[in-house]
């Protein structure tokens, strides 16, 4: 049953109260409230680069042949266990190598060798004793093991491909032995090994000197002229391979003497004036303890194609690691 007795307090009032009231005076009226809009999510800011964890790391750890010997001081800063890390090239390294000029002045290697060895702080006064196993390492850590190579066959027309396992090569660089040391006919003698900068300079310096020797056979020179550059070219060769021999040398002890001289100026002074003989003794060692870093050639077991072709039985393959070529 319907309860139709209204309260007294739910009059017309009261029914009023469910219907929009009209504004006026005593009630204005009330502007809607705009609509409400999402608010954006708060963004933490990274504390630096987040990308920071997906650049390279270091492939492979090396020793070095010098084992960090012959460095000028900041020019390595060495490790407690004397090995190093190697990374692999950024484009912008494998770019650095095959520009001609930066390849031509060394400027190229040093920027790649510091780039990929970041303990290396000055590449420039890197030993020559060490520069190959560093270039062999860098190798490893962007290519892999091993490159693929070609090279004609002695005494034919035939090109070879083969495959050279670097690692290999790098574990006969790293377990050879520099002797600073050696006594010859009166004297007892210390060297050091010449840094890449000292090699790229007398290199460029003996490119320049051989471009000018060649011009003797300029049938258009007179014969004056010829013989004037001819000289002046021969002189200048000669002081570039003095110079080479007085660099490496550090000290130099006569028998019976308790010292050794070690003033670059007199150790020049000697080396340009001593006999022939005692010069030629120590620029002889300092040669065969350079070729000892050096690669030696593939010894090759020719095919019955290639001994029909005129190849002998047993050949060299020189391995020539062209940096252009070498690096990608």
């Amino acid at each position: 049953m319907v309860d139709n007795n209204i309260p007294p307090n739910m009059g017309n009032k009261g029914m009023q109260m469910g219907m929009p009231q009209q504004p006026s005076a005593e009630n204005p009226a009330i502007p809607p409230m705009p609509p409400t809009q999402a608010q954006p999510m708060p963004v933490q800011a990274p504390v630096g680069n987040p990308l920071v964890k997906h650049l390279r790391q270091p492939k492979i750890y090396i020793k070095l042949p010098s084992e960090g010997h012959y460095w000028p001081q900041n020019a390595l800063t060495k490790t407690e266990n004397g090995e190093y890390p190697v990374f692999a090239m950024t484009a912008k390294d494998e770019i650095t190598f095959k520009t001609p000029d930066a390849l031509l002045n060394g400027q190229a290697t040093v920027e790649v060798i510091q780039s990929c060895m970041p303990n290396i702080k000055d590449a420039w006064q890197t030993p020559s004793i060490d520069l190959d196993a560093i270039l062999v390492a860098i190798r490893m850590a962007s290519f892999g093991e091993t490159i693929d190579l070609s090279a004609t066959v002695p005494g034919t027309e035939i090109t070879k491909e083969f495959q050279l396992n670097l690692q290999t090569v790098f574990d006969n660089l790293i377990s050879t032995e520099y002797v600073d040391t050696f006594q010859i006919d009166g004297f007892k003698v210390q060297i050091k090994p010449a840094t890449y900068q000292l090699s790229t300079q007398q290199a460029i310096k003996a490119f320049e000197e051989q471009r000018i020797f060649s011009t003797v056979n300029d049938d258009s020179l007179d014969d004056g002229l010829k013989l004037e550059r001819f000289q002046k070219s021969f002189a200048n060769l000669t002081d570039i391979n003095i110079n080479a021999v007085v660099a490496n040398v550090v000290a130099i002890q006569p028998d019976g003497d308790e010292q050794a001289v070690t003033n670059p100026k007199y150790l020049r002074e000697f080396l340009e004036g001593a006999e022939a003989k005692t010069y030629n003794q120590i620029a002889d060692y300092i040669k065969e303890q350079k070729e000892r870093f050096t690669q030696k050639p593939l010894q090759v077991t020719a095919t019955p194609e290639e001994i029909e072709a005129g190849a002998s039985k047993v050949y060299e393959i020189p391995i020539v690691f062209d940096q252009s070529n070498f690096f990608g």
